[in-house]
């Protein structure tokens, strides 16, 4: 496997899909930080259900947001809905654990509502939420067109930017109906590698985290190859396509495992990645959890920290805080965003590994 390019790839395209969140959120007021224990689910569901000022729920849920915004869609535009969602997202953060499926559902939306429209549909400022409406637009372009194998290629073209790369990967699971071969196949006619990765990112991405609740969409991760395997299909995939599959691959245990009411299985995901070891996807898996451990856990950063510090030894440990860097730096594109997350660790080695990824100096002065 090639997990050194996957790594400089990734580093890459996850500073271009950060674009449009920016602005710099306290999280927790002074005085109600979260206990280290509690699950995001339970600390969301303790705040006031009460509705604020502005006519918004206090506590958002992934189906409340998605059903005001797509309804904001319909009676405006995609470019209003993307802005609210904007907003709601830097003033509550724990809704960024579902804001980009949300975001790929009014992309779905627009491509139907301007009649596969590409031009016009991608012309409403679209980076909020990790470039998730473009993502979905991709998605459905794809799924719409009669030479899918054909249209891949000329989507992205003549910039081939990253998020639409990305995109272009979920979309080839829409069009080879969740076989992972074949959709890999439609990576493949990417004329070069780099290009392939990062169609490989959004293929792995939709496998383990499908957006729109497709049940079919988990017919790839059979219980019995599950259990044979843990890390299912990650172990047989080619070389260049193996570091994608494990560096999604936690966002399926993570969810199968109900993260949100077991706070515990972040610190157990690093061991499962363990067993990745043999085929030496177990960096990537680590980074993965790093990753995911972020973008559940935005509004208790030094918590996200603790999990890391589980890892099992020095580099799994350095892999995990990795992910913590490279999640948190999409959600915050700032200057200051590498040093603002390493100065709320607490842990020396933790925040030693935070500022390495973050390229600052190791000095404490």
């Amino acid at each position: 496997m090639q997990p050194r390019v996957f790594a400089i790839i990734a580093a890459a395209l996850l500073g271009i899909l950060g674009l449009g969140a920016a602005t710099v959120t306290r999280w927790t007021p002074p005085g109600n930080a979260p206990s280290a224990g509690s699950a995001p689910a339970a600390r969301t569901a303790a705040r006031s259900a009460s509705a604020t000022p502005t006519g918004d729920p206090a506590v958002w849920t992934r189906s409340t947001l998605r059903n005001k915004l797509m309804a904001e869609m319909d009676a405006t535009d995609p470019g209003v809905a993307l802005a609210d969602l904007d907003r709601i997202t830097k003033k509550q953060p724990y809704t960024v654990r579902f804001c980009h499926p949300i975001a790929h559902e009014l992309g779905h939306a627009a491509v139907k509502r301007y009649h596969e429209d590409f031009e016009k549909v991608i012309s409403f400022p679209h980076e909020t939420c990790a470039a998730g409406y473009l993502h979905g637009a991709v998605e459905e372009m794809l799924n719409a067109s009669k030479d899918p194998e054909s249209d891949l290629l000329k989507l992205c073209a003549p910039a081939n930017k990253g998020p639409c790369i990305h995109g272009v990967g979920h979309g080839t699971m829409f069009v080879a109906k969740q076989d992972v071969a074949k959709a890999r196949d439609l990576c493949n006619k990417f004329p070069t590698d780099s290009r392939r990765i990062t169609c490989s990112e959004g293929l792995f991405m939709q496998l383990f985290g499908p957006d729109e609740e497709d049940e079919k969409a988990k017919a790839n991760l059979p219980a019995d190859k599950l259990a044979a395997e843990p890390l299912y299909p990650c172990p047989e995939q080619p070389p260049l396509f193996q570091s994608a599959c494990y560096f999604y691959a936690p966002t399926f245990y993570l969810s199968s495992h109900d993260y949100a009411a077991h706070p515990e299985v972040f610190a157990g995901a690093l061991k499962w990645c363990l067993a990745a070891q043999p085929t030496g996807g177990d960096i990537d898996c680590s980074r993965g959890v790093g990753s995911r451990t972020m973008k559940y856990n935005l509004d208790r950063v030094n918590w996200a920290a603790d999990q890391c510090a589980t890892g099992a030894d020095a580099k799994h440990r350095q892999a995990c805080t990795s992910g913590l860097m490279s999640y948190y730096t999409v959600n915050f594109t700032d200057p200051g965003a590498p040093a603002r997350l390493c100065s709320q660790i607490t842990n020396p080695e933790i925040a030693g590994y935070c500022r390495t990824a973050g390229g600052l100096s190791n000095s404490l002065d």
